[in-house]
């Protein structure tokens, strides 16, 4: 598979995305400043939180002459509680990041019920209708929740943002979205560090002289995922970059799938009413 730094996924609305992206989950303040100003200035992918990253963006943008339209933006919907409280939200969000409007805006869960759920989609999908949100999504999704989604006749969602990596394949979930033309994004594909020490993933890291972290990435990559790698390390981000000039074998993937154990790194509202 021929990927690089740079490579993109074209999503269903025919916009594109980043096949390698950046998290700043439960970074803030300068620090968050920080790991977003590293990761631009080794790669022009997308990030997230708000105030602080859009001012990083803003800087980095103004400092080296690169176009605002060359980062790929994403935030999302905190909670779910209607239609016009959604439209505050979003407003909030491109007020705090600056930045002009926002490449992809998700709801953060399903959490909710189905009514607040619908009403939400609805408020994003009217956003995106306005043109303050280019591309809208979904996070933590299960199949119910999707199907409620797509009985609306509305926009599909673009992406679903989900934990995904060997040790939490989803198969059913995946499968669903791939037939819907969603595409899936690995919001924890480092598993947080739990399994590096696995004998498979270390087997791997030795045989392609690689960190564990890479391998794992190169394998979200490989699955045509999403990879939104989370890190506040200079180093850490910059070899999380690194992951393009190595490539696992078919057969490795597939032994790396059979090490799936349903493994929660986070938070699971899958299966929520």
């Amino acid at each position: 598979m021929a990927l690089h730094t740079h490579s993109t996924l074209r999503l269903n609305d025919g916009n594109e995305i980043p096949r390698l992206g950046f998290g700043t989950y439960e970074i803030t303040g300068r620090e968050a400043y920080d790991a977003v100003t590293w990761a631009l200035e080794d790669s022009a992918t997308w990030y997230y939180n708000e105030k602080e990253c859009g001012r990083a963006i803003l800087d980095f943008c103004k400092a080296t002459g690169t176009p605002r339209a060359d980062v790929f933006y994403t935030t999302k919907l905190m909670t779910n509680t209607g239609y016009d409280a959604t439209l505050d939200a979003i407003q909030f969000s491109l007020d705090e990041c600056g930045l002009g409007y926002i490449d992809l805006y998700l709801i953060h869960g399903p959490p909710g019920g189905t009514r607040a759920r619908m009403e939400c989609w609805r408020a994003i999908c009217d956003a995106q209708k306005a043109g303050k949100l280019k591309s809208i999504g979904v996070s933590c999704f299960g199949i119910r929740h999707l199907k409620e989604i797509l009985s609306m006749g509305l926009a599909v969602p673009v992406v679903n943002q989900i934990d995904l990596h060997p040790f939490m394949t989803r198969t059913e979930i995946v499968k669903f979205c791939q037939d819907n033309a969603i595409a899936l994004e690995a919001w924890a594909p480092l598993v947080r560090g739990l399994r590096f020490d696995h004998p498979s993933i270390v087997s791997l890291a030795r045989k392609y002289d690689k960190a564990p972290a890479q391998v794992l990435l190169r394998y979200v990559l490989q699955k045509n995922y999403v990879a939104i790698p989370k890190s506040a390390s200079k180093a850490r981000i910059i070899a999380n970059i690194n992951v393009f000039d190595f490539e696992l074998e078919q057969h490795e993937i597939r032994d790396l799938d059979a090490l799936d154990e349903g493994l929660v790194t986070d938070w699971d509202p899958t299966d929520c009413a």
